[in-house]
């Protein structure tokens, strides 16, 4: 087997195990990665639902009954504590908005929300100021902080289907039906109280009250139909008590037109007053809660965080393990290597050389030969020769004259000598032509190192000792067999590659021809035979 090939293959048995371990541990780090995301994603959405959750519940609510007592009653007390409310809401607001994912992780439906959103806070700075400047006297801006609750509400909404995590998404459902509930609530009891206070001459604003029972139905169907958590039966549970099953009859009654006694309008106020204060303190807990899934979010995305860290530390490792073995194992080969092409270098400087260009002569070459065959016997399963020579070498002597033909021998002797292998004994065969024992080789790769052989001497510019420039081709040909302990005779290659350079002649030269398997004339007879008598063809 060649060295070469012993190499790759244990490259191969170093790297292929390596490479699927890796595979398999891209794949694994990918989906940990892919896991990760999701848990921070979520982890933010938490944050994003608690806090807007709280705003909806809670700040906002706030500021509109501190501003709504300023109004009634202005003092430095009053302005104290809306100045505080508003204090409360703007701190809030600005944790809200820097809880937000990044825009990238956000969909286009939520985008558009949380413009609107903005705007609807817009809208409560202005009416701010013209609270401070007296303009709402005798007048309510609760419906400026009515519809920023709305699409505080309506961003909670949007968020839902970008959660990936299940826990996650069932309580924010049930913070969304809890504030839907709730909202619907208010509004029922707020338009209710107008109309009942205002005596029996005024119009019940049915459009706002089936509102309100609009959106306490949409709540009620996310707390029941996405959730059965403790919070929500304990909801389910208090608006089934008789009082508040008296109240929903009562504000059905008010619905259809009919106008309560004061004693029964005293205890449906009291009913509704005592329902959103339950509400009101479901969503702060529901809020609380989905705060904690926040930070179990967090502390299972640095888990997931942690593992990948510990997973690219083991495929590192193991990647430095592999990396080592390998290096090990290609200095074996290597030197391997070095040993055998020292051993050629050794028979090389023993044997004699050509004093012309420093190749081996033909003893020379023999015992160069006989040695190499010997130490590849085991390793070697083919052997091939390349025989070549110059194209019209004579007339290069007849015209520049033989200190020219000198200098074209030696410089094609040297350009051989850097293209054939390193391993390959390389032989003055005789005048201007040359040939070349490649142990390791079929013939298919002899037909390869002559072509490239071949390419080098063509574009080489060979400058003369007249100052000229010359430049020469040469024609190849090649032949191989089974290299044999038992034959180690390759006169025969020697006979089938002057076969393949005769055709290569013929050819039109300059050209690779791999030699037939075919029994060879006597050479001097076919080259008589080919020149028409005594001129030779190859010449």
């Amino acid at each position: 087997m060649k060295f070469e090939t012993i190499k790759k293959v244990i490259l191969a048995a170093i790297m292929l195990p390596f490479v699927f371990m890796l595979i398999e541990g891209v794949v694994v780090i990918r989906a940990s990665v892919t896991q990760y995301r999701d848990l921070e994603k979520d982890r933010q959405f938490a944050d994003v639902l608690a806090r807007g959750g709280s705003i909806a519940a809670t700040e906002i609510l706030s500021e509109i009954g501190a501003t709504r007592r300023y109004l009634a009653r202005p003092n430095s007390g009053t302005a104290a504590d809306m100045q505080q409310s508003r204090v409360t809401l703007d701190r809030e607001r600005r944790a809200f908005y820097a809880s937000l994912p990044s825009r990238d992780a956000l969909d286009e439906g939520l985008v558009g929300e949380l413009s609107i959103l903005s705007l609807a806070y817009s809208r409560i700075i202005a009416a701010r100021s013209a609270v401070d400047q007296g303009r709402y006297t005798g007048s309510d801006p609760g419906s400026i902080y009515w519809y920023a609750a709305l699409k505080q509400l309506a961003v909670v909404d949007a968020l839902s289907p970008l959660i990936s995590d299940p826990v996650l998404l069932e309580k924010s459902n049930q913070l969304m039906g809890i504030l839907l509930t709730y909202y619907g609530e208010r509004l029922i009891t707020g338009v209710g109280t107008r109309y009942l206070d205002h005596g029996v001459s005024a119009r019940l604003p049915v459009e706002l009250f089936v509102q309100g029972k609009v959106m306490l139905g949409e709540g009620m169907d996310h707390m029941v139909f996405h959730s059965s958590a403790p919070i929500v039966r304990e909801i389910v549970a208090y608006l089934g008590r008789s009082g508040q099953v008296k109240a929903n009859a009562i504000t059905d009654a008010i619905l259809a037109g009919s106008r309560p006694t004061r004693a029964v309008h005293d205890v449906w106020a009291a009913a509704q007053s005592e329902r959103m204060t339950f509400l009101q303190q479901k969503m702060i807990e529901a809020a609380k809660d989905i705060h904690e899934t926040g930070e179990n979010l967090s502390m299972r995305s640095h888990i997931h965080l942690t593992r990948i860290l510990a997973l690219c530390a083991g495929l590192l490792i193991l990647a430095t393990l592999v990396m080592v073995l390998a290096a090990k194992g290609l200095r074996l080969i290597d030197r391997l290597t070095q040993d055998r092409e020292t051993l050629v270098g050794e028979l090389r400087s023993a044997a004699q050389t050509d004093l012309l260009t420093g190749l081996y002569n033909r003893r020379g070459f023999e015992v160069a030969a006989s040695a190499l065959l010997t130490q590849a016997e085991h390793g070697s399963r083919w052997i091939s020769v390349v025989l070549f020579d110059l194209d019209h070498f004579k007339k290069i002597n007849d015209v520049h004259g033989h200190d020219a033909g000198d200098a074209v021998l030696r410089q094609v002797a040297g350009v051989a000598r850097e293209n054939f292998r390193s391993f390959d004994l390389l032989v003055r065969h005789g005048g201007e032509e040359f040939l070349a024992l490649l142990p390791d080789s079929t013939p298919d790769d002899a037909a390869i190192v002559a072509e490239r052989v071949r390419l080098a001497i063509e574009a080489t510019e060979i400058p003369l000792p007249s100052g000229d420039v010359l430049k020469v081709t040469a024609s190849f040909g090649c032949a191989g067999r089974a290299n044999e302990a038992t034959n180690r005779n390759f006169e025969d290659l020697v006979k089938r590659a002057d076969l393949a350079l005769y055709a290569a002649k013929a050819s039109g030269r300059n050209c690779v021809v791999s030699g037939p398997i075919l029994p060879a004339p006597a050479q001097e007879e076919r080259r008589k035979t080919a020149s028409g008598g005594g001129f030779d063809f190859r010449k």
